[in-house]
């Protein structure tokens, strides 16, 4: 049994990663309200070498609509706000000085209906990506029950352990998905 609780646990690992894995894709999503972690996939070139906007200056959001980033290089103005422009964001950055500002422009209707139907395809593909776990799983549950190594009653009840486990993460999913809609439908 202690076999089909490490295949448990390695389903459990890998369900969670497929659940992260939508978080961060769902960040990226531009829902007009200001967030830091929309940059966070922003590369600017930082003395010779490729780096994430938040290793090269402050990122913080002043308020609901305004995100200021403040390099920590004074050269490095022009490099930040040429990254910015160049990402698939859409975004146009506004410099102060030193200082520069994003004010995250308003979604139109049509656009937050867009929004919504990516964020459902998301939430589809981490819930296939949990049932493929599911499947690994129980593949290797009945491989053990094939070398003879557990009973019969063992793959039943580690089969409906992981029915269980795939049933709490698709929940999850759910979950976020149906946050982010309201999130987006909801400004």
């Amino acid at each position: 049994m202690s076999d089909v609780n490490s295949i448990k646990a390695d389903a459990t690992k890998r369900m969670q990663k497929s659940v992260d894995t939508l978080k961060a894709e769902l960040m990226k999503l531009r829902t007009g309200r200001a967030n830091a972690a929309l940059l966070d996939h922003v590369r600017v070139d930082y003395y010779g070498s490729e780096v994430p906007i938040s290793q090269a200056a402050s990122v913080t959001v002043e308020d609901a609509r305004t995100i200021s980033i403040t390099p920590w290089d004074k050269g490095m103005v022009g490099a930040i706000e040429k990254a910015i422009l160049t990402s698939d964001l859409g975004l146009t950055p506004n410099t102060a000085g030193t200082v520069i500002r994003i004010v995250m422009p308003p979604l139109t209707e049509e656009r937050r209906r867009d929004l919504t139907k990516v964020v459902r395809q998301e939430a589809e593909v981490a819930r296939v990506a949990v049932r493929n776990v599911r499947r690994d799983a129980n593949q290797a549950i009945k491989d053990l029950e094939k070398n003879k190594q557990i009973s019969a009653d063992d793959v039943k009840r580690g089969e409906a352990e992981i029915q269980k486990l795939t049933d709490q993460f698709v929940a999850k999913i759910d979950e976020i998905a149906a946050a982010k809609e309201k999130e987006l439908l909801s400004m």
